[in-house]
C-alpha cells in the first residue's frame, strides 16, 4: 500500500472549486461524463462511468472533503483528502490519498495528476472569462 500528496492550483475561488468536485452536474462539465455524487455523509459516489468509486465520509462546506475509494481486494481503507485553501491565483487543493494498493499505484497518481485535477485545472483555465 502506497501514499500519494500533492498539491494543485486552480484559477477559480475555493467555493467554486468544492461545488465543481461535490455537485454532479458540474463534475459532468469538467469531465465529460456522468456522475453520482451527493454531500450526504455516507453516500456513495461514482464518476468516469464507475472508474471511481466509493462513499462519501465528511464534508466541510468549501474547505474539505474525505471519501474512501473501493479497490477489489483491498486490505485497509484507501481515503481521499482534498483540503481547499485560498490561494492569490485561487484556490490550492491539497490532496492526500492514503492505502493505494501498490498495483494501482501508479495508474491512480498518475490519474489524479492528469484526469482528476489536470481536467479540473484545464476547465478553469478555459473558462476565465
Amino acid at each position: 500500500m502506497k501514499d500519494f500528496k500533492k498539491y494543485f492550483i486552480v484559477q477559480a475561488e475555493p467555493e467554486i472549486v468544492f461545488a465543481a468536485l461535490t455537485n454532479p452536474y458540474t463534475i459532468r462539465l469538467w469531465t465529460g461524463e456522468e456522475a453520482q455524487m451527493s454531500k450526504d455523509v455516507g453516500s456513495e459516489f461514482s464518476l468516469w462511468e464507475g472508474s471511481i468509486v466509493g462513499k462519501n465520509l465528511e464534508f466541510d462546506e468549501g474547505k474539505k472533503m474525505v471519501q474512501q475509494w473501493y479497490f477489489e481486494g483491498q486490505e485497509a481503507e484507501s481515503i481521499v483528502t482534498i483540503k481547499l485553501h485560498e490561494h492569490k491565483q485561487g484556490t490550492s487543493i491539497e490532496l492526500k490519498h492514503t492505502n493505494i494498493p501498490d498495483e494501482a499505484f501508479d495508474d491512480i497518481s498518475k490519474g489524479w495528476i492528469e484526469d482528476y485535477m489536470g481536467a479540473l485545472q484545464e476547465f478553469y483555465l478555459d473558462n476565465e472569462d
